[in-house]
């Protein structure tokens, strides 16, 4: 049976999402499937391009007798490549998404492989497996996201200007994290915890009177035509408009605001706190559902657990964008291959001058989404040609390449997830 065909995704309804044809996963619907309805006032906010199991692709070629990708992969799981299914027990071991957050996701961070085990094995309800679940965003649109914790001097300056911030953790735990030294790190990580799970875990009534306090004064300031950019005034107010009376609202002091250009990425590994607060991107992750939450959402919050299993290590924003390396082999692809085996994403752009480009062959199995740009593909692994346009994906057996003839004057842009053992 044909080795290459096309995929009509999943997509998942969050109601962070961005709505109707505002958002870039509901426009890569309408556009791949011209007969799909898309509804104005419902959020499309993520798009499952993969086998994990609450969202399995559908094979949308009628000489596949298996009717998902999961089914078809356990039929035929040599299409992995040896060395993916035999590392990766004859599954697929990455889940591809595109992401359109219109408001922010819960504070999060996912366990690395170890504290995986532990969570599934205690709690299986709210942790539904045993793996870990490195994740890497590139932004489709200008992205913005917390990720990680902020240089310590960041912090200790919202210490000062932002009473209602010191007031919860205690004047003890701020006085330690100020005097904590850069030449001692572990210091320095030990009082950041302090600090962090003091926060975290205040007292309902106690944090909200203080974020309402908070709230009210830079409401104020702002109406005044005062900056507020020392209490980070802008990004809390529009926080607490979406999540009025949450915790997470505070760890915009703790952790880093990183802004993505379009392009540009971030990898999250185990232990690193993040929450995506606004744009398009397409996103990849090893094939887990284990996420320990702390706030900003209405979800089960784990506080214990997420205090527990950080990775304290201040950093500046700009070391979260994690860099795409040029192929030597071919310019049209940026590679993004992040510290982790389970998956690697590469950017392809493919110039208007080339009309006929080769998506060449590899030793793993792979997902191919198109963004931009018209082409026809013809592949000997597949039935017959298929007809790519932006919302098309396709998925890509080992060792079978695609040969595209492009019809549009500007170029294509395509992203590609594939297991890079």
């Amino acid at each position: 049976s044909p080795a290459v065909f096309p995929l009509s995704c999943a997509v998942q309804s969050y109601s962070w999402g961005k709505l109707g044809l505002a958002s870039e996963v509901a426009q890569l619907l309408a556009s791949g499937d011209p007969m799909v309805q898309i509804q104005p006032d419902q959020p499309y906010a993520e798009l499952w391009m993969g086998a994990h199991p609450r969202g399995d692709a559908l094979i949308r070629d009628n000489r596949i007798p298996q009717k998902t990708l999961g089914q078809w992969i356990a039929d035929n799981p040599a299409c992995l490549g040896a060395k993916v299914k035999d590392t990766f027990q004859g599954h697929l071991p990455f889940l591809f998404k595109v992401l359109s957050v219109n408001t922010a996701l819960s504070i999060q961070a996912h366990p690395n492989k170890e504290l995986a085990v532990k969570l599934h094995a205690q709690f299986p309800e709210h942790y539904p497996d045993a793996n870990h679940k490195p994740e890497m965003a590139i932004a489709l649109t200008p992205f913005e996201g917390l990720c990680g914790f902020r240089p310590v001097e960041e912090i200790v300056s919202f210490l000062q200007t932002v009473p209602e911030l010191r007031a919860l953790i205690g004047e003890v735990a701020a006085e330690q994290l100020e005097r904590s030294g850069s030449d001692d790190p572990r210091g320095v990580s030990a009082a950041l915890r302090v600090c962090f799970t003091r926060l975290m875990k205040s007292e309902k009534k106690f944090f909200v009177d203080q974020l309402n306090m908070l709230v009210k004064r830079i409401s104020q300031e702002a109406a005044e035509g005062k900056d507020t950019s020392g209490s980070n005034g802008d990004l809390l107010l529009r926080l607490h408009s979406q999540y009025p009376g949450d915790i997470g609202c505070f760890t915009i002091y703790f952790l880093n605001l990183v802004r993505l250009e379009p392009g540009e990425a971030m990898f999250l590994g185990a232990n690193e706190p993040h929450a995506y607060l606004h744009g398009d991107c397409v996103e990849c992750m090893a094939c887990s559902d284990n996420t320990v939450r702390a706030g900003l959402t209405p979800k089960f919050i784990d506080v214990l657990t997420l205090c527990e299993m950080l990775n304290y290590t201040p950093a500046p924003s700009s070391s979260k964008i994690f860099p795409a390396v040029q192929s030597p082999l071919d310019p049209s692809v940026y590679l993004y291959d992040p510290p982790v085996p389970d998956f690697a994403i590469m950017r392809i752009e493919i110039p208007p001058s080339i009309k006929l480009y080769l998506v060449s062959a590899m030793d793993s199995a792979s997902i191919l989404l198109v963004i931009q740009g018209t082409a026809v593909g013809t592949s000997t692994a597949a039935a017959s040609e298929m007809a790519l346009r932006r919302g098309s994906v396709l998925f890509i057996s080992a060792n079978e390449s695609i040969s595209l003839q492009l019809s549009s004057p500007d170029g294509m842009l395509l992203f590609r997830a594939c297991c890079p053992l």
